[in-house]
């Protein structure tokens, strides 16, 4: 497997949009290919390096083990009611630490099949839908928090990025 992962397809959500599920995995899925691209042409250690002394875990590659298993408990198993296991149990959150074994192509590859089994699981889902696993939020609030959450973690990664090569912009 490739050291370095390569860079995914974006494009904006149609700008006359009707549908507002739609619209918002429209953001979710250009996040996504915001994040890929960060770590697009990094090798292992310039992805796996902690730079800022305030956050000693915080690592390109742990973000995206991160946005993996936020994907897996809100989309998947919160929202769709999958029976998976979560990728975020315990303290602290382990979905930031690495595995020898981490490498761009392998995280990005996790985190690309954790948005097929997203969209699997929300799959005849409304946005006024309540969750299948807890009934405690509607789909539309799941599926903008993931958002919010994944717009928050590509700021890191603007920051990790520059810091590993220089790298700023899309």
């Amino acid at each position: 497997m490739s050291n370095t992962s390569s860079k995914t397809h974006r494009s904006w959500p149609p700008r006359l949009a009707g549908d507002e599920l739609r619209l918002l995995l429209d953001f979710l899925q250009f996040l996504r290919a915001t994040v890929v691209n960060k770590l697009a042409g990094l090798t292992r250690e310039q992805a796996a390096a902690t730079p800022l002394p305030s956050s000693p875990r915080t690592s390109a590659l742990g973000v995206v083990k991160h946005l993996t298993a936020v994907e897996r408990w809100w989309l998947s198993i919160e929202a769709g009611g999958a029976d998976l296991p979560s990728l975020w149990a315990g303290t602290p959150d382990p979905s930031w630490d690495l595995t020898p074994d981490d490498t761009p192509a392998s995280v990005v590859a996790a985190y690309k099949a954790e948005w097929e089994r997203a969209e699997k699981a929300l799959r005849g889902l409304g946005p006024d839908d309540r969750t299948r696993r807890r009934s405690g939020f509607t789909v539309r609030w799941v599926v903008a928090h993931v958002v919010q959450e994944t717009a928050r973690h590509a700021g890191h990664l603007d920051v990790l990025r520059e810091l590993a090569d220089g790298e700023v912009g899309g």
